[in-house]
């Protein structure tokens, strides 16, 4: 309607959805103060601290606590259950958060089955035990336990998983986020 109207539109919403699909621009707002304002896909995948990256996108992106170690020059985000490699184009944003601890960020479609992530990194993958199946049709969300942690996964409809089972994730890496632990804004 606004298009055809030719006309600027403020919209408030409590709705992501509504907000991702009808705003060219979207400002998102907690306690009357603005966490960030840009357009919809720059807000999804550079979500500005954990509140946007949480808000934004359904399920809810998964954080884990986490701090970064260095080894064979290469960059992780390690915690007692799991060793995920960084990728070098993010590596070097990261070094000076080296021994720090952090909250590593992954939204639910970038935890792949090795089956569903071909040519996978074999170090990105998680361990986890499936706590909850949630078969929609077009895809299975999936609630997992990490190191006492929950993460939720969405998977390809039709994987064979079971409750109690213990199940292989792939970290698409390229999509993580790394936030402070104490700010909560993000690193990368």
């Amino acid at each position: 309607l606004h298009h055809e109207l030719k006309t600027t539109t403020v919209y408030v919403t409590h709705d992501q959805v509504e907000a991702m699909t009808l705003g060219q621009r979207v400002a998102v707002m907690k306690d009357a103060v603005m966490q960030q304002y840009d357009d919809p896909q720059t807000i999804y995948d550079h979500p500005a601290n954990m509140f946007v990256a949480g808000f934004i996108g359904s399920p809810a992106m998964n954080f884990l606590p986490a701090r970064l170690t260095s080894e064979g020059g290469s960059l992780y985000v390690v915690n007692d259950s799991f060793k995920l490699k960084i990728p070098q184009d993010k590596a070097g944003k990261l070094k000076a958060c080296l021994g720090r601890d952090l909250v590593f960020g992954i939204r639910p479609e970038n935890l792949k089955t090795p089956s569903m992530a071909s040519g996978h990194d074999p170090e990105a993958i998680l361990e986890a035990r499936v706590r909850v199946r949630e078969p929609l049709g077009d895809e299975l969300i999936i609630h997992a336990e990490n190191g006492g942690i929950e993460i939720v996964a969405r998977l390809a409809p039709r994987t064979e998983v079971a409750i109690d089972q213990r199940i292989t994730l792939v970290a698409e890496m390229e999509f993580m986020h790394i936030f402070s632990k104490d700010t909560e804004e993000a690193i990368v």
